[in-house]
C-alpha cells in the first residue's frame, strides 16, 4: 500500500534490490536499473528476490531502449517479459517493443524525458507516463522549469505525470501534487541511504554537499549532467576547464569514468544531512508531507475566514 506518492528513481550503480524492497515496505515505489546487475543471471536473481518480497506492490525497473546504448537488450527484454515487473521505466530510444510486452501482462510504462519533443515523441508510443526530468535532477538532468513543464505537457498528455528535479522533502512532494503531478520522482535524498550501493567517501560527500557543490556539465557523457564538484576535486580535475565533452581533453585521466569516479547529485543535496536507512528516509518524508498539507488547510482556513 502506497503511504506517498514517491518513485525512488533507479541510480545507475547506486540502486540495490534492498533498497527496492525497503521502499516497497515503506509505502513508496522503488526501482533499480537493469543494468545495476551483471551479467543478466544476476539480474535475474535480483528481480527473483524484489518479486518474491513485494508480491501484489508495485515496484520497476529501468531499461534502457536502445540496442547501441544497451548491449545486453534482448537479455533484459526477456528478463522483463520473465518476471514481469508492475512498472517499466524507459530511458533513450522508442518503448514500442517493451510496451508491448508489459501491457501484455497489465503493466505500466513509464518513459523519462527531458524536454517537449522528447515528450511529445514518447506520448505517440502509448506510454502510461512521463517523467518529467527538470531542471536540478541527479543524473542527466533537464533544464526546463516544472511548473512550465508539466503545464506544457498537460497540454498533450493526458496519462500519469511523474516530477523529477530537486525533490527531496515532504513537502516538495506535496508541491508537486499541488502543479499537477501524480508522483514525485526521488533520487539525491536516497543516495546516502544505507541500503545504497554508493561507497561511504561517495555518501559522506552527498551529507556534506551543498546546492553550491552541483556543477552542470556535459563533460563527461557528452549529455548534461549535474555532478559533485568535490568529486571532480578529488580526481584532479578542475571544474573551471570544463566546457564540454569534445573540447575537453581527458586523456591523462585513464581510470576516471562518469558515475565510477565522478559522483552525481541533484540541486536537492543540500536536504540530505544524514545517513539513514530507506525506512528512515520515508518516515521523515511522511511527517514533513504531512506537516506541509496541514500548513496548507491551515492558510487555506485563514485566506476563507478573512
Amino acid at each position: 500500500m502506497l503511504k506517498l506518492p514517491v518513485i525512488v528513481a533507479p541510480m545507475f550503480l547506486v540502486s540495490t534490490p534492498k533498497m527496492v524492497i525497503e521502499a516497497g515496505k515503506a509505502g513508496v515505489i522503488g526501482s533499480f536499473p537493469l543494468l545495476n546487475a551483471r551479467p543478466a543471471d544476476v539480474c535475474a536473481q535480483w528481480l527473483e528476490e524484489v518479486h518474491k518480497n513485494l508480491e501484489g506492490m508495485p515496484w520497476a525497473v529501468n531499461f534502457i531502449c536502445h540496442r547501441k546504448a544497451n548491449k545486453r537488450y534482448d537479455e533484459d527484454i526477456e528478463l522483463i517479459r520473465t518476471y514481469q515487473p508492475p512498472i517499466v521505466i524507459t530511458s533513450l530510444g522508442h518503448p514500442g517493443e517493451v510496451k508491448d510486452i508489459v501491457h501484455g501482462y497489465g503493466g505500466l510504462i513509464y518513459s523519462d524525458v527531458a524536454n517537449i519533443d522528447h515528450a511529445k515523441k514518447a506520448a505517440k508510443t502509448g506510454i502510461d507516463g512521463l517523467i518529467l526530468v527538470c531542471a536540478g535532477a541527479g543524473g542527466h538532468g533537464g533544464r526546463l522549469n516544472p511548473f512550465a513543464f508539466i503545464a506544457a505537457v498537460k497540454e498533450f498528455f493526458g496519462g500519469t505525470i511523474i516530477l523529477s528535479g530537486s525533490i527531496s522533502t515532504g513537502k516538495d512532494v506535496l508541491a508537486a501534487q499541488v502543479m499537477g503531478a501524480d508522483y514525485a520522482y526521488m533520487g539525491t535524498r536516497f543516495l546516502a541511504a544505507k541500503e545504497s550501493n554508493a561507497n561511504d567517501e561517495y555518501k559522506n560527500m552527498v551529507l556534506q554537499s551543498t546546492i553550491e557543490d552541483i556543477l552542470y556539465t556535459d563533460a563527461f557523457s557528452g549529455v548534461h549532467a549535474n555532478v559533485l564538484i568535490p568529486s571532480l576535486i578529488k580526481e584532479g580535475i578542475d571544474p573551471a576547464s570544463l566546457t564540454s565533452k569534445d573540447e575537453v581533453d581527458l586523456s591523462h585521466l585513464v581510470n576516471v569514468k562518469a558515475w565510477r569516479e565522478i559522483w552525481s547529485a541533484g540541486q536537492g543535496v543540500t536536504n540530505v544531512k544524514k545517513m539513514e536507512t530507506t525506512k528512515e528516509i520515508v518516515q521523515t518524508l511522511l511527517k514533513e508531507y504531512e506537516k506541509g498539507r496541514a500548513g496548507l488547510l491551515q492558510n487555506r482556513f485563514r485566506t476563507e475566514m478573512g
